[in-house]
């Protein structure tokens, strides 16, 4: 029988995004399978992908016996919120380096990846997006994000505030 997932705030559906897929694979921390497994980036000397249960990363296991991370940039937080977003919450696999976004003095809960289509219901993450290419003219800046892609490149990465409810984005490409 599976369990129920743990609760992760900074990454509220780990399954949708795919950073968390059913499995009957055993953790290398806990030893044993739960249904589910990780398949996100992982930062630690030793080999980890496909290979850690959602619920050692939760209870902060995995990063405590692994001297593990699965999250590698974050700025401008508290040392407990760093600890909370880089070492319990799964990360996400981007084009490049891939790096949480910081809203309200918190890291914003990562809600997937979105391209064009899905941009257009986030007017708020649009402009973050439009800020990001600021120093682009500005009808190459809109062509831009109008070639974004949810499942190809270039693509965005969607977050929200978990204090105010704003809508963040950043993109990212080969």
């Amino acid at each position: 029988m599976t369990e129920q997932l743990p609760v992760f705030p900074y990454h509220p559906d780990p399954v949708a995004t795919g950073a968390i897929v059913r499995s009957d694979a055993e953790c290398s921390c806990c030893d044993r399978a739960r249904g589910y497994v990780y398949v996100g980036p992982v930062y630690a000397a030793e080999n980890l992908r496909n290979r850690l249960c959602p619920w050692c990363i939760a209870d902060g296991s995995a990063a405590g016996r692994f001297e593990a991370q699965f999250t590698d940039v974050v700025d401008d937080v508290s040392m407990d919120r760093l600890f909370a977003i880089t070492q319990r919450t799964p990360g996400f696999s981007g084009w490049q380096q891939e790096h949480w976004l910081i809203h309200c003095e918190d890291g914003a809960a990562f809600l997937g990846s979105i391209g064009a289509a899905e941009l257009a219901a986030y007017p708020d993450a649009s402009a973050s997006l439009r800020q990001e290419r600021a120093s682009w003219p500005k009808s190459q800046a809109e062509q831009y994000l109008n070639t974004l892609t949810r499942d190809g490149q270039p693509t965005a990465y969607l977050f929200q505030c978990r204090a105010c409810g704003t809508h963040l984005a950043y993109s990212d490409a080969t």
